[in-house]
């Protein structure tokens, strides 16, 4: 998978490799090998990152263009 999205919203916000490793919690080694798409980034990451940056999962995998996080469905 390509997420070419990784570090172009890093890059967006002066943020470097190692800043983004450390919310995960993994080496700056681990979340370079996920930008440059060596690794798949596992969807529990993804997660955070969608939060971290407030845009949607979708967004940041390149299904859409649309940065706004969708709105939280009530389910009753």
């Amino acid at each position: 998978m390509n997420i070419s999205r990784l570090k172009e919203i890093r890059e967006d916000r002066d943020l470097k490799q190692e800043d983004i490793a450390k919310i995960l919690n993994i080496s700056q080694v681990q979340y370079s090998r996920y930008e440059t798409g060596i690794r798949l980034i596992p969807l529990d990451k993804i997660y955070l990152l969608s939060n971290y940056y407030n845009t949607s999962v979708d967004y940041l995998i390149g299904k859409t263009d649309i940065r706004k996080p969708y709105p939280k469905s009530i389910v009753k």
